[in-house]
């Protein structure tokens, strides 16, 4: 084979490997241009990326709050009972058709109760928690406020105050808070909350039962 023909075969080969080889540096290293949209699709879309600023509001938040009183659509959130705990403008004194008291509901409440109550309601539900013990123990080898606060003991749940409250209003002190506890509405779900509440009522009746809750062909095992 002449080497003319060689050399210009050699010649296009390295040619034809320059494309992947440019192709494959552009891939491997970072490059602070903006990059060629061949078709835009909605790269370059108008955008506030999130904690950006918007000069069109006077707080220059681009990530707007929900409208006040808005809800989102379907039937379920406008269920007052499933999601305020409420019946005729009074609080509910059962649990929403939705859910069946058994035992699958209760143990998924006492898993929930656990995770999110315990710490200072405890897990009789008595306010003896460990973050309510420390919090007593600290308060108690002080002279004065803690880290310029006082401590406020965790209501136990046997506490008369609580015991006869119905369980639509348990449901949204949950939900939304009471005196110094915070809410929880925006980390457990509603059916858990729900189910929480099935397992308070569970405690206080274990702490407070007479030996007509028991049924009769239990009752000789006491």
């Amino acid at each position: 084979m002449p080497r003319i023909i060689v050399y210009t075969l050699l010649i296009l080969g390295l040619l034809l490997l320059l494309p992947p080889v440019i192709a494959a540096n552009a891939r491997s290293r970072p490059n602070p241009n903006r990059p060629i949209n061949i078709i835009q699709d909605m790269d370059l879309q108008a955008k506030f990326l999130p904690q950006s600023e918007n000069d069109l509001f006077a707080d220059k938040r681009s990530q707007r709050p929900a409208v006040l009183g808005s809800v989102a659509r379907g039937e379920a959130y406008l269920d007052a009972h499933l999601n305020d705990g409420v019946v005729d403008g009074q609080w509910a004194t059962t649990l929403p058709s939705q859910f069946t008291l058994d035992a699958k509901l209760l143990l998924r409440g006492q898993e929930r109760f656990n995770i999110y109550c315990t710490p200072c309601h405890g897990y009789t539900g008595a306010g003896n928690g460990t973050v309510n013990q420390r919090a007593m123990e600290l308060v108690a080898n002080a002279e004065g406020p803690v880290n310029g606060t006082v401590w406020v003991a965790a209501k136990s749940l046997h506490d008369p105050t609580v015991t006869i409250q119905p369980v639509g209003q348990i449901f949204n002190s949950i939900t939304h808070g009471v005196r110094n506890m915070a809410g929880y509405g925006s980390q457990v779900p509603t059916e858990d909350r729900w189910a929480i509440v099935a397992y308070v009522r569970a405690l206080q009746i274990s702490q407070n039962a007479s030996m007509d809750d028991v049924p009769a062909d239990k009752r000789g095992g006491l």
